[in-house]
Order: structure tokens, then sequence, then C-alpha cells
């Protein structure tokens, strides 16, 4: 999915204030989903338990119809990085699944993005969850006034290489703001001290995509999933967040994800 144009739009606080209502509509959508996930359930309901409850709250799914894509979530399972399309494959055992999804209303959009387990997970698939949700807090912690996009970049990147993680190349964060996808693009790896300068009020999507294994990806004939060459297993995390000054806000929320997941004794990375 492609950024609309090469202008970095910064945002006023009134801007702040609805992307930020917006992240809550969709963390609230996200523990809708999450409620439902087990053994058994298709991704289909999934897509379409998302899709009821933000448009009960006045919202549009972001992805829904965004450049021909055909449903309100990308969901990708096991060694699909991103993209999946909701379909009638069932969840089974020992799966893990990514969730990404998107909210517009009152002219903005918000976007975000959770790893979840299906069942009983291996404990080097639950290592890569746990590792990935951290370098995406790391990649955050670097989202600060002065800072330039690539030391987001390298933190993402030298934290999941610790681990011997595969980083994928092809598929970065961006901008978020009046279109989905905005500048400037947001990659997982870089260089320190490269890219354009943080201001305050811009507003990236900062979303890790970590493979078990290689890093390289194919796409599969649908034209949308992207899956690992090697068809090891993959994790992505995604959060909205506003550059501020001292440390970054985070405008999206994976509260209402963990404690749907604490309540149901599930694993949280």
């Amino acid at each position: 999915m492609s950024k609309k144009d090469n202008i970095i739009y910064l945002k006023s606080e009134e801007e702040l204030e609805i992307i930020r209502k917006n992240g809550e509509i969709l963390g609230k959508a996200h523990a809708e989903v999450a409620k439902l996930i087990e053994p058994g359930v298709t991704t289909k309901a999934l897509d379409k338990v998302a899709f009821d409850y933000i448009k009960d709250n006045g919202g549009e799914p972001s992805f829904l119809g965004l450049y021909g894509f055909p449903a309100s979530l990308c969901i990708s399972l096991n060694d699909v990085v991103v993209h999946g399309i909701p379909s009638n494959r069932v969840l089974k055992d020992g799966d893990i699944v990514s969730v990404d999804g998107g909210v517009f209303k009152n002219g903005y959009h918000a976007d975000s993005a959770y790893t979840y387990t299906v069942g009983e997970v291996n404990n080097e698939v639950l290592e890569l969850l746990k590792q990935t949700y951290q370098s995406l807090f790391k990649g955050i912690e670097q989202a600060r006034t002065g800072n330039r996009v690539g030391d987001i970049s390298f933190a993402v990147q030298s934290y999941a290489e610790k681990f011997r993680y595969g980083v994928v190349r092809e598929l970065v964060g961006h901008g978020v703001g009046r279109h989905l996808h905005e500048s400037p693009e947001v990659p997982n790896f870089g260089k320190r001290g490269n890219g354009p300068r943080l201001q305050e009020g811009m507003v990236i999507a900062i979303e890790p995509m970590i493979t078990l294994g290689r890093r390289g990806v194919v796409q599969e004939n649908d034209g949308w999933t992207i899956r690992t060459e090697d068809r090891k297993q993959a994790a992505h995390y995604e959060h909205t967040v506003v550059v501020r000054k001292g440390k970054a806000e985070i405008l999206t929320t994976f509260q209402y994800i963990e404690e749907v997941l604490k309540s149901k004794n599930l694993f949280i990375a």
C-alpha cells in the first residue's frame, strides 16, 4: 500500500485529538477481535466484528476499498507478514495471527496492528512476538523532535537483529493523517542520523515486521498477501504516534486488547 504524496504534514492539537479518538475506537475494535480469537474461528468472522464495531461508532474502516483492498482488516497468519485477506480460513491451535486495521472518522485516520496467539504456541515463536513488540517501543523511543527517521529505523533493526531475526525491508511504516499513507516512509532498517528530521506534530505509524528466519518476502498471486520466502513465521505490531519534544505520544492503544488477553489468560508480549 503506497503513500499519497511526498509532503510531510504537521498536525495541530485539534487534529491530533481527532486521531487520538479514532485510535480509541480502533483499540476497542481490536479488543472485539481479540475476544473471538480461538481455534475454529474464521478470519472472515474477525473482519466482520471489526467492521461492525467501527461502523457502529461512526467510523469507516480505513482499509476497506483502499487501493482496491477487499476487507476491513489485514489478517495475516503464521508466515504471512502483512496484507492477508480475510477468508473462510479457520484458525488452528499453534497459529499466530497479525491483525492490522485503521479507523477513518472526522477526516483523519488512525492505524495499528497486533499479533495474537491461537491456542498453544511454541516458545520460539512466543519469543519472536515478545521481541517484535519490544522493537516497536524501541522505535517509538526515538520519535522525538530533533531526531531523524533513521534513528527510529536503526533502533528497530539493531534491537531485532540482536536476536538474529529478519527485518523485512520491502514494507515500511508511514505518515498518517488525512490519508492513511502519507510521508515520510519509516523503514524498520537504516542508519542513525539519516532521513527526514522529526518535527513536533509529525504523525507516523511505526510498524516492525520481523521474521523468525530470513528477511526475504514474496507476494502471492492474489496481489496482496506478503509472506516470508522461507515460510517461517513473522510478527507485526504497529502504533500511530506523534513526534514530541521530549517523548513521543502514542495515539493508538493496546490497552483494551491486553485487558481481553489477560481476562482469557492468553499471551501478552
